[in-house]
């Protein structure tokens, strides 16, 4: 007999242990409307599963029934939030039941967007009315959504009539936690639910949120339970130990009011880990085996083609791109080549449209009335889309993290296959993609790194702990030091950021930059002190200026504002187009970029107008620059690992083997065959030294005399992040070294320094020269004056409250907030120690920079471990083309990368010679 029958016999008949199943202990020990409702709505017994019950249920449900801080770790679509959700309306029913619940919150559930906030609301619906029909009398279990598009009106509700479940993000729970009145109801909540935690952890809003929630430990009556969810996170204990937090310090107090143990130790965190029970269907497809010859034209409409007999074979498919106009171009495309779409059963999603639009496509999706959607980032996390069997990622994701993430989407119940394709545009992509699929395969994840001690969320949260009330400072560094990005936040970091709460720096008041707190030793001479709560002596904050609470409130966050730059010429003041700022961060004075097939030298930005001189000179910066995605510096690893053992095998067995073994990868044929052939090209052309391994790093040196011009190609696989930082140090030292300008191109494989062809420096040898212990100083110093300095300041000023976006009414937009900043960063670069000069340095250093990563290799370098060789070139290699775009001057439209990529590779030919035969026309060589 089966569960569903012997709960039909109620509950009295019905013993667990009778049905053979390994989750019984788990259906036991829920509440009997609990158990009936689940029974009832995920039917029989399910032979994969073992029972009811998916693998992260069954161990999550038991955990957090046992007040257990939990991280679930698990693919999307296997239950891990409705886990966490049964075990605690299973509570609430209970106790609703015994003993009726307060009107107030018990359960906090915290989205990074707001569509999954809505989209978990939605699901809430589904068990909550069915436990109820379920259970004895008329519970009644309130739920609601609070965020920044709720109406006034439904928040003044909300204090009368308190939802005992709230979904929120973590800027709204900042600014509840600062609520005269919601606050009080926040003393009741005994858990608290972080989805999607992984992509809160690696940037500023986890950080917010990882105080918050120390904030909020402070208020409740206990400590609430903490369950994050993700289905792509590594490190799990790194990430655990975020969620959760540290216990308070158990050092004594040193006389001054603070704790001379910095941090308690983490507290207790059981991991749920039960990724990759999914089986998966992946593959890389490219349009052609010869992505260097193929006409661009043949390769495009070979390519739509086939993503047009894709989705005819399936239900529902997602197509991902890596930019908003990328999606918007392949659905035009699609409904322009096929009358198989139109507005009925087609759509596109992505952050810049408006929000009805998301969600009228997002419902869409729900009941799988599309055909096809077409996306950029905006529907990687969240919403539940039961209908889509198939996605397809156009080019590469840039780390298997988002990867799994995307190709998640698909089969979205647990027991079906993630059904995926990749398809690969571009010659440089496609060994990242086949290393990243065949990672995704074997369960690799990229590591997510935590920001750790920013000053300007520090800020915000010092100051919201003042203005709640006057309280101990040494309070104020434990709620902080718990935290975890804050756990090593020192004596003399503290010192730093109250000097900058409190104003302490001559003349900064007359640049309209005021205290935010204050400090006491509540001892004044009269003897009486202000506050008898606390002991004479005891250290004090509190909050400064009538409006503080005001600006608080409609200023924190860490989501940063941004806009375009319109572009003039200084010659006639002409203005030839626009700039997004996040472009401006790659250009430096000299720089030239394109706009409107025009080529462009960067002068100069003064708030939002950038100035420049028309040129006929290259273009040193990409424009699509700003809007890729960034390699993960941990797929870079992989790739380069991967190329040493295709090296091996080439050497050893020779280019049949090669296409035997990586036959073994997810890949089609014509990536098979293109990859072999441009790793067979290149050893002929330039040898096996100048391929990069994990154990190499080489240089290659052109001289172009037709433009006069010595061209360094650095061959360093880490990631555009990486090579940002390293080409600076080494721009730097070979500018000094030849004493002359330089100019360089950075990108995810490698970066181009280039220099006047009677100029000559030993790039190899500076890059051996560097010492580890020189990086962080040097890249800080090379930082001075740059666009990215200016852009990160203004970010960090507004974070850390020194600039206000609303003040009295008034709305000061992204550009005004530049201009003030370029007002305030010259005085405060020359302030001791400013908190936010310093978190401005700190976070491009280190978040942006990747300097721990560049600290790494140069110290394998020093060590031995990393060979970085030299070579001179006649003509870039194969590995080196999409380097060499960069910087040749002729590159202006995509038609024309194509002939430039063609023309290099018509010169490795001639210099392979004879025994390679190429055939253009079939893409397949003689030798072969």
């Amino acid at each position: 007999m089966g569960a569903r029958e012997l709960l039909a016999r109620g509950e009295n008949d019905f013993d667990p242990e009778s049905v053979e199943i390994d989750d019984a202990p788990v259906l036991e020990s829920l509440e009997p409307a609990v158990r009936e409702w689940w029974v009832d709505r995920f039917g029989e017994f399910v032979p994969e599963n073992g029972g009811f019950f998916t693998p992260p249920q069954k161990e999550a449900i038991p955990l957090v029934r046992e007040r257990e801080n939990a991280l679930v770790a698990s693919p999307t679509g296997s239950g891990k939030t409705l886990a966490s959700f049964t075990a605690i309306l299973n509570e609430l029913f209970r106790r609703e039941r015994e003993e009726g619940l307060e009107n107030s919150v018990y359960c906090l559930y915290v989205s990074p967007l707001k569509s999954l906030a809505n989209d978990i609301h939605r699901n809430l619906e589904v068990p909550l009315s069915g436990i109820a029909a379920r259970a004895d009398g008329d519970p009644e279990i309130r739920h609601a959504i609070r965020h920044g598009d709720t109406e006034d009106s439904a928040r003044q509700r909300m204090l009368e009539e308190t939802p005992h479940i709230l979904n929120t993000t973590p800027e709204t729970l900042a600014i509840l936690l600062n609520s005269p009145k919601f606050k009080r109801k926040l003393e009741t909540v005994e858990y608290v639910v972080v989805d999607e935690i992984h992509s809160l952890a690696g940037g500023k809003r986890g950080t917010h949120l990882a105080v918050s929630l120390e904030r909020l430990e402070n208020m409740t009556e206990s400590s609430p339970t903490r369950i994050g969810c993700s289905a792509t996170v590594e490190p799990l204990d790194t990430i655990a130990e975020f969620l959760v937090g540290r216990e308070p310090s158990a050092g004594a107090d040193d006389g001054d009011g603070a704790s001379t143990a910095p941090v308690g130790p983490p507290r207790d965190c059981e991991i749920v880990d039960t990724r990759f029970v999914r089986e998966f269907d992946i593959e890389l497809r490219c349009p052609t085996d010869d992505l260097v010859n193929t006409p661009r034209e043949v390769v495009t409409d070979r390519f739509y083609d086939q993503l047009h007999d894709l989705i005819g074979e399936h239900t529902n498919t997602l197509v991902f791109t890596n930019t908003r106009s990328g999606a918007e171009r392949v659905l035009q495309n699609l409904r322009e080549r096929y009358d198989a779409y139109d507005e009925s059963n087609s759509g596109c999603h992505h952050g810049s449209l408006s929000k009805e639009a998301r969600q009228s496509i997002e419902a869409d999706l729900k009941t799988g009335s599309l055909d096809v959607v077409t996306t950029s980032t905006s529907l990687e996390l969240g919403i539940d889309m039961p209908y889509i069997d198939l996605v397809v990622q156009v080019g590469s994701p840039k780390s298997v993290a988002s990867l799994l993430q995307r190709v998640g989407r698909a089969g979205h119940q647990l027991g079906q296959t993630v059904t995926g394709r990749v398809v690969a545009l571009d010659r440089d992509e496609l060994v990242e993609c086949a290393v990243m699929l065949k990672k995704a395969q074997e369960g690799f994840v990229d590591r997510v790194f935590v920001p750790e001690e920013a000053y300007d969320v520090a800020a915000q949260h010092v100051y919201g702990m003042a203005i709640n009330a006057v309280r101990p400072e040494r309070e104020v560094r434990e709620t902080l030091r718990r935290a975890y990005p804050y756990r090593g936040f020192d004596d003399g970091q503290f010192e730093t950021l109250f000097r900058y709460l409190t104003s302490d720096y001559e003349g900064l008041e007359d640049k309209n930059v005021y205290a935010k707190i204050w400090r006491d030793d509540n001892d004044p001479p009269d003897g009486e002190y202000h506050y008898p709560e606390y002991d004479v002596g005891e250290a004090l904050v509190g909050k400064r200026g009538r409006l503080a609470r005001v600006i608080y409130m409609t200023n924190i966050g860490t989501i940063p504002d941004s806009f375009t730059c319109d572009v003039f010429t200084r010659a006639d003041d002409e203005w030839v187009g626009d700039l997004d700022e996040s472009y401006l961060d790659t250009l430096e004075k000299g720089d030239v970029f394109v706009l409107g097939g025009q080529n462009f030298e960067f002068r100069y930005r003064r708030g939002s107008k950038v100035y420049a001189d028309r040129t006929n000179a290259r273009p040193t910066v990409p424009s699509w620059f700003s809007e890729r995605l960034p390699l993960s510096y941990d797929l870079g690893r992989g790739i380069l690992a991967f190329q040493a053992d295709l090296l091996d095998r080439f050497e050893k067995r020779g280019r049949p083997a090669v296409r035997v073994w990586l036959r073994e990868f997810p890949l089609d044929e014509n990536s098979v065959r293109a990859i072999a052939r441009m790793f067979d090209e290149q050893v002929r052309y330039a040898g096996p030294a100048s391929v990069a391994t994990d154990a190499r790093l080489p240089v290659e040196v052109e001289l172009d005399r037709s433009e006069y011009e010595r061209r360094y190609y650095v061959h360093s696989n880490y990631g555009r992040q990486f090579n940002d930082g390293l080409s600076r140090l080494v721009a730097y030292r070979c500018a000094n070294a030849a004493n002359t300008n330089v100019s360089v191109a950075v990108a995810d494989h490698g970066f181009t320094v280039s220099m006047p062809l009677n100029r000559k420096v030993d790039v190899a040898q500076i890059v051996r020269d560097i010492d580890p212990d020189d990086v962080r100083p040097d890249l800080r110093a090379a930082l001075g004056g740059t666009e990215l300095l200016q852009r990160y300041f203004r970010i960090n000023a507004t974070r850390a409250l020194m600039i206000l976006k609303r003040y009295k009414g008034y709305e000061k937009s992204a550009s005004e907030q530049q201009i003030s900043s370029e007002m305030l960063l010259g005085f405060a670069e020359e302030l001791d120690g400013f908190a936010v000069v310093e978190e401005t340095y700190r976070e491009i250093v280190e978040d942006k920079l990747a300097v721990s990563a560049i600290e790494d290799v140069i110290a394998d370098v020093r060590a031995g471990d990393i060979e970085v060789v030299q070579h001179r070139v006649d003509s870039p290699t194969p590995k080196a083309f999409g380097l060499a775009t960069l910087m040749a001057s002729d590159v202006v439209l995509a038609e024309d990368e194509s002939a430039v990529l063609q023309e290099f590779h018509d010169r490795v030919l001639d210099e392979i010679g004879d025994d390679y035969e190429y055939d253009a026309g079939s893409g397949a060589s003689a030798a072969e």
